[in-house]
């Protein structure tokens, strides 16, 4: 593998959950060019890892707004300008680690002779010269990842989740601890939201939590999130003093800084809550409708997750809205289990 595009364009989560992969070439490949092909926004996750030599960023948004007005012509040549970028690039290897139609797509763009599907489905199994099936030891954190890794001869490692800070980046959340009075380990990080309401924790719940937090812990909550969440997490903010939220105030990056300067994280199945493991900060993971992973893979990590007899249930809930898997998790079991993985040295 001498020139290596890696394609997982989106989500959040699951870019986390992929990261070591560009790392694990490197172990094997030392003089291998990796480029990372992904959506603008999350690409400031793999911005500062030097095991990525090039972000290509698809431009998804503009296709889409071209798609919608019905541009067709304008639509195709700038396909035909994405490809001929792609090929100028001469890859020898293409992985899609997305599985899906429009990755195997951009994949296949690439023009490079050998192109990997892992888990290929939505006819992109068509358009790869080799598939691998998912695997992996089940319920462990980038199980698939890692066994693809594995199946193609990479030096694996322990391929947990790989985040890095930049300088730049650093300094924003050292600026922005100093504004709200936050002190490394002397916060903790609350993730509560999600685009699908049958991942979120409840209101009350979370308010719950965040008293405990800050009287039995003695850590300043901290709520972060998108733009979209700035109302829901004033509100949580609002119910218990001391509360920081700080949805919306911070990009990707500086989301991940205070999650590595954290002394606790706890939220639902998010992205910025898988972030968790890539800083080895201690962290409780509330699980319900899904349940992408039980095996944290760091000690000081946990997974509360009920295993009711409808769970997962995914993008089909039957509780009509009752959400009995994640009603059912209190303020004290999370708090229980707090207390276990802050018990836990297992820094990086």
């Amino acid at each position: 593998m001498n020139r290596v595009l890696l394609v997982r364009s989106s989500a959040i989560g699951d870019v986390v959950f992929a990261s070591p992969f560009a790392a694990a070439i490197k172990r094997t490949w030392p003089q291998a060019y990796v480029a990372w092909l992904v959506e603008p926004g999350i690409h400031e996750l793999l911005a500062a890892d030097p095991c990525i030599d090039e972000l290509i960023l698809w431009p998804k948004g503009e296709w889409k707004q071209l798609w919608q007005a019905r541009r067709f012509a304008a639509l195709f040549q700038r396909i035909r300008a994405f490809r001929a970028l792609l090929r100028a690039k001469r890859f020898d290897v293409a992985i899609d680690m997305q599985s899906l139609l429009k990755s195997g797509l951009l994949t296949w763009l690439s023009g490079a002779p050998r192109r990997i599907g892992l888990g290929s489905r939505e006819g992109s199994q068509w358009l790869m010269t080799e598939c691998v099936p998912k695997g992996g030891i089940p319920g462990r954190i980038g199980a698939e990842y890692r066994a693809l890794a594995e199946r193609l001869g990479l030096e694996a490692g322990e391929f947990l989740p790989r985040l890095c800070i930049g300088e730049a980046t650093e300094a924003r959340v050292q600026a922005l601890m100093t504004v709200h009075g936050l002190r490394p380990s002397r916060f903790a990080v609350f993730a509560p939201f999600t685009t699908r309401a049958q991942k979120h924790w409840f209101e009350d719940a979370w308010q719950a939590l965040a008293a405990k937090v800050r009287d039995e812990l003695g850590l300043t909550p901290v709520i972060l999130g998108g733009p979209a969440d700035r109302e829901a997490a004033a509100r949580l903010a609002a119910a218990t003093a001391g509360t920081i939220a700080l949805a919306g105030d911070t990009r990707l990056p500086e989301a991940a800084g205070l999650i590595r300067h954290a002394g606790l994280l706890v939220g639902v199945d998010t992205g910025l809550t898988h972030m968790g493991a890539a800083f080895a900060t201690p962290t409780v993971a509330l699980f319900g409708s899904t349940r992408p992973y039980l095996d944290t893979g760091r000690a000081n990590g946990r997974v509360i997750w009920l295993g009711l007899a409808c769970s997962p249930c995914r993008r089909r809930p039957t509780c009509n809205g009752a959400f009995t898997c994640l009603r059912e998790i209190t303020a004290e079991r999370v708090i229980e289990q707090a207390r276990a993985v802050l018990g836990v040295a297992n820094r990086s």
